[in-house]
């Protein structure tokens, strides 16, 4: 099993010279699912495709003779495509994470292709959502790391929406690194200032040619600049700098961290924005050169939060391509999905969304009384006297509008130094402590008026926000005292109760290996947006993918291990949930537990082709999956640095005997052996569980197990 990484510029170990019969391996694993929204076809009757050869790219060639002889050859394979197409010029050409083009063809010409010499694939290209989420009504945390340090060294591209790195989470800093001659060139633009090329955002691409230039909105800017927030958003949670103020409205709130503080930053801006916001989104052909550059680059860990389908496509394949070179892929499980997660192949670490952590705060009133809401305020507890909504209506602004705190209806000679209580509607929550912040008003209590969630919003001043019940409880005690004071204060930050969350998208029973693999925080992580002191809540599996990405630099630059290593120990530290392994992989990540698993399961890159081909021996994945009844083997590596005695066992089965041998190892550090799990033939119901492996140093490696029908 390799635990460590070759530098170089660019391209690592091993190519494979064999051409694979990847069309029939395809087939008998795609899914069938509704495809995303595809570009509109050109004039002529042509639509964007993608042909994808057999046989790899270079992104696991190593430098010298032997890279270049393969280049020239799969430059000659996507001539003689092109040829057949009387020399059509293709919109990208690939050869990196995978040897295929973007070309504009007729429906005959797709169907010609597909049995052309050499062509694995052939598929029209779409448009694919960001894996995000709107959110109304989650708690949030303030920092999704509070780490001070972690990811020296270790490079993490991001595909997505570009990047604003006008903000100080992207500045250069002392801790952040990389070997000479190892990173790439990052091309100054007009609207991609030198400056912003730097020591820590590396690479700045953009690829916009499969999305087409004549449907973008008018605000898109045709640089790797970010004209939405969630590319922002997404580096920030994994890679953002340590100790950033957190100042909204000119004033500070916290400080900031993302997972990996001291990782580089790779941009490579493959989704835009088109005049009508149901077009949004980033098409497949786009992707693939995004990937493709990524992987030429050198990036360690790769990150896409962008939604899809199960199938095995050309975006799974330039995704294989990035495993070859010993590239950590991280993806989002997407939201909502019917009949398994997005990037279901298991070169690829799939992440679904579950619980984060929750900022609760509390309105004390006299005799001991509290009400407890949400807060987003880590200041000093704010004590003045309550203004009753209706009582603060500024000249010409209606009762009703200062009850709901809209702007300019609150009269500054009665809010000034009070604390102002508003009802929620009518304008956004936000907009409402704004409202008081310019009456002069200290703090703010938000009240529900129907029944429905609590945000922990940044507010523009010290806010809680109350539930319908509470909310009448307040009101009542207002009316009884009405020069009486209250007090806001902040409470001690807390988990959640860890669980997965219900639009997190579930995995199939049919696929070949269990997903997701692990769950991350997607109900509302605090990142950065364009606009210099900007910040929002993103939520959904982009947020819980970033979250891992995170985790898995750091892993990476604390233990240099390779990339099948660190995607074990991602999943066998996870913490179990009250949930399947369909719902939730092998549980939530843990920051803190990744660099101690005790054993790992590695995998040769080399062996994600040969399970193409149809090798039935199977895979070293972390997650198990049997029909009714067989038998499993796993090769597991004890990565600690003495020889440890490990005990096996199954548990969480009741309907099926599920027995794991040998009962002990002995390993030395370094050391491999072969466990055998067999699992009996049971009640003919589904059931999951685990294998158990614990370590006499108190380390437990978990893997998951899936008995399906």
């Amino acid at each position: 099993m390799p635990t460590s990484r070759s530098r170089r510029p660019g391209l690592r170990a091993a190519l494979s010279g064999a051409a694979l019969g990847l069309s029939t391996a395809l087939a008998s694993l795609a899914l069938p699912v509704a495809l995303g929204a595809a570009p509109a076809g050109a004039a002529d009757g042509t639509r964007l495709h993608l042909v994808t050869m057999e046989g790899p790219g270079l992104a696991a060639a190593p430098p010298g003779p032997a890279t270049e002889i393969a280049r020239w050859r799969i430059r000659a394979q996507q001539d003689a495509v092109l040829a057949r197409l009387d020399g059509t010029t293709p919109v990208y050409r690939y050869s990196t994470a995978l040897n295929g083009l973007a070309v504009e063809l007729t429906a005959a010409q797709a169907r010609d292709l597909v049995t052309a010499p050499g062509v694995a694939l052939v598929e029209p290209a779409e448009v694919r959502r960001l894996a995000g989420r709107d959110l109304e009504a989650d708690p949030a945390r303030l920092s999704p790391g509070g780490a001070r340090r972690g990811g020296e060294g270790v490079l993490v591209g991001v595909v997505d929406t570009g990047l604003d790195p006008d903000t100080p989470l992207f500045a250069a800093t002392a801790r952040v690194s990389r070997g000479a001659g190892d990173a790439p060139t990052c091309v100054a633009e007009p609207s991609w200032g030198p400056g912003w090329c730097t020591d820590k955002v590396v690479a700045g691409r953009w690829f916009v040619d499969g999305f087409g230039r004549d449907r973008l909105a008018s605000r898109a800017r045709l640089s790797p600049v970010d004209d939405v927030g969630h590319g922002t958003q997404v580096a920030s949670i994994a890679a953002g700098n340590a100790d950033v103020p957190v100042r909204v409205r000119g004033n500070e709130v916290g400080r900031y961290a993302g997972i990996a503080p001291d990782a580089q930053v790779g941009v490579y801006k493959a989704c835009w924005t088109a005049p009508d916001p149901a077009d949004d989104g980033c098409s497949t052909a786009d992707l693939v050169a995004a990937i493709d550059r990524a992987v030429a680059d050198g990036v360690d860990v790769l990150n896409l939060s962008v939604a899809g389908p199960s199938t095995l496509d050309t975006v799974e394949l330039a995704l294989l391509g990035a495993a070859e070179a010993d590239v950590v892929v991280v993806a989002a499980a997407g939201g909502d999905a019917v009949g398994g997660t997005a990037h279901s192949s298991p070169w690829v670490t799939t992440v679904g969304a579950g619980t984060g952590t929750v900022r609760r705060g509390e309105v004390r009133l006299g005799g001991g009384t509290r009400l407890v809401g949400a807060m987003t305020s880590p200041t000093e507890p704010v004590r003045a006297r309550l203004v009753r909504r209706a009582d603060a209506a500024a000249r010409g602004a209606s009762r009703g509008e200062a009850r709901r705190c809209e702007p300019g209806s609150l009269d500054t000679a009665v809010v000034a130094e009070r604390v102002v209580l508003c009802e929620r509607g009518g304008v956004g929550r936000v907009d409402k402590s704004q409202t008081v912040a310019d009456a002069d008003g200290v703090g703010m209590v938000l009240v529900n008026t129907d029944p429905g969630g609590l945000s922990a919003d940044l507010h523009a001043v010290p806010t809680v926000h109350l539930a319908v019940g509470d909310g009448r409880r307040l009101v009542s005690w207002a009316a009884r005292h009405p020069r009486g004071h209250i007090v806001l204060a902040a409470r001690p930050v807390t988990r959640a109760v860890p669980r997965v969350l219900e639009w997190s998208s579930t995995g199939s029973p049919a696929a070949a290996y269990p997903k997701p693999d692990v769950v991350a925080p997607g109900d509302g992580v605090l990142g950065a947006v364009p606009g210099g002191e900007g910040w929002q809540f993103l939520g959904g599996t982009s947020a819980a993918a970033a979250w891992v990405s995170g985790t898995a630099a750091r892993l990476r630059a604390d233990r240099g291990w390779s990339a099948a290593a660190t995607r074990s120990a991602l999943v066998t530290t996870a913490e179990p949930l009250p949930a399947g392994v369909l719902d939730a992989g092998a549980g939530r990540v843990r920051v803190q537990a990744v660099d101690s698993p005790g054993l790992v399961l590695g995998i040769d890159p080399a062996d994600y082709r040969e399970w193409l081909e149809g090798d039935r021996l199977g895979l070293n994945t972390t997650s198990l999956v049997v029909r009714r009844e067989g038998t499993l083997t796993r090769t597991v590596t004890n990565v600690g640095r003495r020889a440890r005695y490990f005990s096996t066992s199954a548990a969480g089965f009741e309907r099926h005997d599920v027995t794991v041998t040998p009962a002990a190892l002995r390993l030395g550090p370094g050391e491999s052996a072969r466990i055998t799990v067999r699992v009996a033939r049971g009640d003919g119901t589904q059931e999951d569980g685990a294998v158990l492996l614990r370590g006499g140093a108190g380390t437990r490696t978990r893997l998951p197990l899936l008995v399906t029908r």
